[in-house]
């Protein structure tokens, strides 16, 4: 096994050969002092990405990401091993990174992406040849089946709602916004993706191809995280199956309503496979929320209103299916799994019996049956479901799987998973009838040189009973050396989203075992508005952010303090972000003296100001109601904006650090800033750490080392007196 700390980024961009590139990476090894779970420790860790099974199922290509701290950057290399994890070997030998590895003619050769172009080589990593010269370079790709036109992702200039400043002053930096989505996630939006049609010539080398969208102005994949995983070629390679929200401007940022579309490479004609044909989009209140509105009503629900994303093909042909929500401007709808047959346009939701969202998933080989992940009581595990609608679970473990692929000829899948204890590893799964029956087989061990020097904290599992007598499952994870007979400084964990599960996941920011290799107990409840526990449990939270949810947390901490022994009742503190930042800042105010310490990070703050600095405006929709300045705000609205953390900051009494990036767009940095000022203007010790270039995640290697220490240092100084 190649034992990488991280490769030696410095040594390599000084123009080290290949064999020194190599001696650097297999040398690089950490030593951890204490066996305790270090910042340094945690960015030494290889993150393994995508990964692929050959054609004939005996090798595997796959992907990780090393970082260097001293050069703050990140390096993306290619790997290959046989099927059972043996004969690994490292593809990429430079200090260029190398990317979404994908077999191409039927397993001779492997495609990938370097220097914004795509490439093949040998599955030995010999006969590089650069394929693409495309001036706007290449974010993905997909070859047909035949391997005769491949699918090209590029990046084009957009101006439909930021203009094009003049020719003749080059130098300046305003920007004329026309319209709403002129920012996303981090950045301006000044240009957009698109697929075109490239077509493979007996060398192997790609033209420009034909842009499949050309002259409309949508994206596809769509931002801000949509990859070559939102198309599909049909197995005939006739067809290419697209996702795409077809709107502009103050309609895409209120609205989530994005199509499934075929588009026909002869005849170059698109059809949408979610909407019938003469349907007539509804009018949308843009200061309302989509629950009450025409589009959501359920004669309407036939034309897919929701988030419709990632289709594939049957192997047969027969069918597309595709991760389908119901309803429009509800980002965290159930997503069920619709199964859509072309002969006759028929849908069939084959995973309803699943009360919870369909992660991802692939066909099965007999082509009438899926295996999909699916979030269940705080973990992600592989379930089947076929066209009658039966689902069967075919692995229960604590942990969260991340992707699966066919392997061995549809007779095993490849498989991601992670734990709070595991990064994520490569898997191969073979199903069996049940959970009981099903093998699954660890191929990769990418940081077992790091983890066998680690002492890791021990998770458990706890059922709360809830302030209106319900169950709620709360994950507990112990120090690491955890001494029975000693008390323990304890956080409560505050989860974001608002709708995000807190499951078995692995973080290189919100680790829990850093935090257990820090002295501490975690709480971490599964609080009212996280899927994996029903719809009803989980569409709870919307329009009201602090009713139940927040009875839920101080149930689990109040039972942690009250029932474990090693629990310290007097050294608590509370820690979240984004939504779990809000949950710190609102708690601030309502927590009856139970912490010592509160930490959020790009948390809500002001709610009034939240509804319009957000760019996706049908977040703020559906879960506020109504713009605060609507006269006729229903009930939940008014709770909404009364309630909002800002207007109880003359109850703030406990020290609190804010953390924010500049670039997130997703929730202001003003948010923080606000928070900070006020905490500051009423006396309260607090402090502000302010990323001017990170965005609602903290991505930079030194950054994020600075983060835990910060983080750390502040909760120390209160909950370690």
């Amino acid at each position: 096994m190649i034992k990488a700390m991280i490769l030696a980024a410095a040594a390599l961009t000084m123009g080290a050969n290949t064999a020194d590139a190599q001696t650097m990476i297999e040398k690089n090894n950490i030593k951890v002092e204490n066996h305790l779970m270090t910042p340094e420790a945690l960015w030494a860790m290889g993150r393994i990405g995508a990964a692929e099974a050959s054609p004939n199922g005996k090798q595997v290509v796959y992907q990780v990401g090393y970082y260097s701290v001293k050069e703050n950057k990140g390096h993306q290399m290619l790997f290959i091993m046989d099927a059972n994890g043996k004969n690994q070997k490292a593809l990429t030998t430079d200090a260029k990174s190398e990317t979404d590895a994908a077999w191409i003619q039927g397993g001779q050769k492997i495609a990938f992406i370097r220097c914004g172009q795509l490439w093949s080589m040998n599955p030995d990593g010999t006969g590089r040849k650069q394929l693409t010269n495309d001036e706007l370079g290449i974010q993905g790709f997909r070859f047909s089946p035949d391997g005769k036109k491949v699918i090209l992702i590029k990046e084009l200039p957009y101006h439909g709602t930021i203009k094009k400043n003049p020719s003749d002053l080059p130098l300046a930096t305003g920007r004329l916004v026309t319209d709403m989505n002129y920012r996303h996630w981090d950045h301006y939006v000044e240009s957009i993706l698109h697929p075109f049609v490239s077509d493979v010539a007996e060398d192997g080398t790609i033209n420009a191809g034909e842009d499949i969208l050309k002259d409309e102005p949508f994206e596809c994949p769509m931002a801000p995280f949509g990859g070559i995983e939102q198309l599909a070629w049909s197995p005939d390679s006739k067809t290419i199956a697209y996702t795409c929200r077809k709107k502009e401007g103050v309609q895409y940022a209120i609205s989530t309503d994005s199509d499934i579309y075929l588009y026909n490479i002869g005849t170059r004609e698109t059809k949408n496979l979610c909407k019938e044909a003469g349907y007539v989009e509804s009018k949308i209140d843009a200061t309302k929320s989509m629950k009450n509105q025409a589009v959501n009503a359920p004669e309407n629900l036939k034309n897919n209103p929701g988030y419709d994303i990632n289709p594939q093909f049957s192997a047969d042909g027969k069918y597309v299916a595709w991760q389908s929500m119901a309803r429009d401007g509800y980002e965290s709808d159930r997503n069920r799994l619709c199964v859509y047959e072309l002969a006759t346009g028929k849908k069939n939701y084959v995973s309803e019996k699943f009360d919870s969202s369909v992660e991802g998933f692939v066909w099965n080989k007999d082509n009438k049956s899926l295996t999909f992940i699916g979030v269940w009581h705080g973990t992600l595990n592989l379930y089947q479901a076929n066209f009658k609608g039966e689902v069967k679970q075919i692995t229960n473990e604590w942990a969260d799987y991340g992707s699966i692929a066919l392997a061995n000829n549809g007779n095993k899948l490849l498989a991601t998973k992670a734990s709070m204890s595991h990064p994520t590893d490569i898997y191969i799964v073979t199903p069996g009838k049940n959970a009981k029956s099903t093998k699954v087989e660890q191929i990769t061990r990418e940081n077992d040189h790091i983890l066998s020097q680690l002492n890791m904290g021990k998770c458990e599992q706890r059922w709360v009973k809830t302030t209106d007598g319900k169950q709620m499952l709360v994950w507990i994870m112990l120090p690491a050396n955890f001494d029975a007979n000693k008390k323990y400084p304890t956080l409560l964990f505050c989860e974001g989203g608002p709708q995000s599960p807190v499951s078995q996941f692995w973080s290189y920011r919100w680790n829990i075992q850093i935090m257990a290799a820090n002295g501490y107990v975690i709480v971490l409840p599964n609080r009212r508005g996280l899927p994996g526990f029903g719809s009803a449990w989980n569409e709870e939270i919307s329009g009201d952010w602090t009713g139940q949810c927040m009875n839920d947390y101080l149930s689990a901490i109040d039972d942690a303090a009250n029932n474990l022994p090693y629990v310290d009742k007097d050294r608590l503190g509370c820690v979240g972000a984004s939504f779990g930042g809000f949950s710190v800042y609102y708690l601030a105010g309502h927590h009856n003296k139970r912490f010592k310490a509160f930490l959020a990070h790009d948390g809500a703050f002001n709610l009034e100001s939240m509804y319009t600095d957000t760019e996706e405006a049908w977040f703020s929709n559906w879960e506020y109601d109504d713009a605060y300045w609507n006269k006729d705000q229903s009930a939940n609205a008014k709770k909404t904006y009364e309630n909002s953390p800002h207007k109880f900051v003359d109850k703030w009494d406990t020290p609190i650090l804010c953390i924010h990036g500049e670039k997130d767009y997703r929730i202001n940095a003003n948010q923080g800033m606000g928070a900070f000022n006020a905490a500051r203007m009423r006396g309260i010790p607090a402090e502000l750490l302010i990323y001017p270039d990170e965005n609602h995640w903290v991505l930079k290697p030194q950054n994020g080392v600075l983060w835990q220490r910060t983080f750390f240092g502040w909760l120390d100084k209160w909950l370690k007196k």
